[in-house]
């Protein structure tokens, strides 16, 4: 680099000089930006989608111009390669640009602001100047497309510049992951296919829905608590494999409640019974000290 060029007592060309030193001794995997060799005030960067994203293994190339006043003043950036979130060769509008200086702090770089570019991405755009709202599938193909080659911009030297930070983000950003397939539907019934033959009597659809319900009462029964909801865990159960069963298990229920009728039945007669002989006994004792058998006792 020329630097012999510029006045190293220029407080912007010295701060410059000291992040290219910078971003080349201690390079990120996320990011790599350095600036024209004739010019210093305009930087060339890339950065890899962000992860969990529909952007993720995309490699997407900008522009930054830095103004004469840096730090001071806050740079702007515009997009080169196709991203579905932002405008390409439009200067954007992000609270670390040039569209709010009022936002801009002197402590920050071009690797701030590129960190911060990365968080944007996936954020949504709220109508910003020069965003875009792709869908997801459509920001995916366009992250796939990304790897492919370096956008085309300007002068050799720019260009130069730009393919040497794609290949450099190449070895550091992972492929694009794979979505999982959807599963084959038939064309008639929209409904998915399936080639395996079960033979299993545990893998009909009553079978399967009885396990389902299983699976859920255990779910539910962690939530109820042992001591007031002790009926309720061991009814539900029943009730909701009855359902999945059909009408054949109908008779065991009302077995059931026709044993529990029988069962009160007899509590009642029982407690009957026990009442006359209790009236009985009060009588035969009244009685007998009416006539001066049985000696008369004090109230208490």
């Amino acid at each position: 680099m020329a630097e012999e060029r510029y006045n190293r007592k220029n407080p912007a060309v010295k701060r410059i000089l000291q992040e290219v030193k910078e971003m080349q001794t201690n390079p990120s995997d996320d990011f790599m930006s350095l600036p024209l060799e004739e010019n210093i005030f305009e930087w060339q960067f890339a950065v890899r989608g962000p992860r969990d994203s529909e952007f993720e293994g995309g490699i997407y190339h900008g522009r930054i111009q830095l103004p004469a006043e840096y730090p001071f003043k806050p740079p702007s950036f515009m997009l080169l390669t196709p991203n579905g979130r932002f405008e390409t060769q439009t200067k954007i509008c992000l609270s670390i640009s040039n569209y709010h200086p009022e936002h801009w702090q002197p402590s920050w770089s071009v690797r701030t602001a590129l960190v911060a570019l990365i968080a944007f991405m996936p954020t949504n755009p709220d109508g910003a100047l020069g965003s875009l709202d792709y869908k997801k599938e459509e920001r995916r193909k366009l992250a796939i497309k990304s790897r492919e080659a370096a956008p085309k911009y300007g002068s050799p030297e720019r260009q130069n510049l730009i393919d040497e930070i794609h290949q450099y983000m190449l070895t550091k950003a992972p492929p694009v992951p794979e979505l999982p397939l959807a599963p084959a539907t038939d064309e008639l019934t929209n409904v998915p296919t399936n080639n395996v033959v079960n033979e299993d009597p545990q893998d009909t659809p009553n079978a399967m829905t009885a396990n389902l319900n299983r699976d859920e009462v255990a779910s539910a029964e962690g939530h109820l608590n042992p001591e007031t909801d002790q009926g309720m865990q061991v009814n539900v159960p029943e009730v909701q494999l009855n359902a999945a069963a059909g009408p054949q298990r109908m008779p065991r229920v009302r077995q059931a409640a026709e044993s529990q009728t029988a069962a009160t039945d007899r509590l009642l007669t029982r407690a009957a019974i026990g009442l006359t002989i209790a009236i009985i006994a009060l009588l035969l004792k009244k009685f007998l000290k009416t006539n001066g058998i049985f000696p008369a006792t004090s109230d208490l």
